[in-house]
């Protein structure tokens, strides 16, 4: 979708400026909300790409004044609410005030060290892949409603097929509901200046893991 998630060549924002000793939680209650985001996943009530699109459909003003994990935190009581695990009232309560709705699964202390690991999205293919390594590929000028991993700076722009990735789940139909969908997933590259212009600092390139849906041949 087209948010103001999507920052990527948006001019305003300034450098990122990476943190010196950077910790892993600045305070005791982000890894709380990591821990929390890892049980539901595990539950099944929605996977990482849901996820994403929860926190995608913040406001811009609350999505560019909170936090990393505030933002994961606002996702997780969206995701929650959507699938009637929780209630408004319980949320401003703070706890529990009805019966709880069964889950699929539950995390146990035995379950933590296989939660942690990452799942593996990579499917069977059910046909070749349309594009091979060095072909001239353009990302579509797409602007979809709903969740998307396609950079808005690449769309309409031409760049190389540099690897096949292989046949992965597409998490734009996860999203929607509609099932796994696997799709031929690729490296691409562009140069800085078809993306940024002729002004653009010409040792400059960028690598986009893009799936085949999102791209057209030349």
């Amino acid at each position: 979708m087209n948010g103001v998630h999507d920052m990527g060549g948006m001019h305003g924002f300034g450098r990122v400026e990476p943190e010196a000793d950077e910790p892993v939680f600045h305070a005791p209650w982000e890894g709380r909300v990591l821990a929390m985001q890892r049980a539901m996943t595990y539950t099944g009530a929605w996977n990482i790409d849901m996820s994403r699109d929860a926190q995608e459909h913040l406001p811009p003003k609350v999505y560019l004044a909170v936090s990393y994990y505030e933002r994961w935190a606002l996702g997780l009581e969206q995701n929650l609410l959507g699938k009637g695990l929780v209630t408004a009232d319980e949320l401003a309560a703070g706890h529990a005030l009805h019966p709880a709705k069964p889950v699929r699964r539950t995390l146990t202390q035995t379950d933590i060290s296989p939660a942690l690991t990452r799942g593996k999205y990579e499917r069977p293919a059910t046909a070749p892949a349309r594009f091979r390594i060095g072909d001239r590929v353009r990302a579509r000028n797409i602007h979809p409603a709903t969740h998307t991993r396609l950079p808005r700076y690449v769309r309409g722009h031409v760049g190389t097929v540099e690897r096949i990735e292989g046949h992965h789940v597409f998490p734009d139909s996860v999203v929607m509901g509609a099932g796994e969908s696997p799709q031929w997933l690729y490296t691409v590259v562009f140069d800085g200046r078809e993306l940024w212009g002729a002004g653009s600092d010409p040792s400059v390139k960028v690598s986009v893991e893009a799936f085949e849906p999102y791209l057209e041949s030349v």
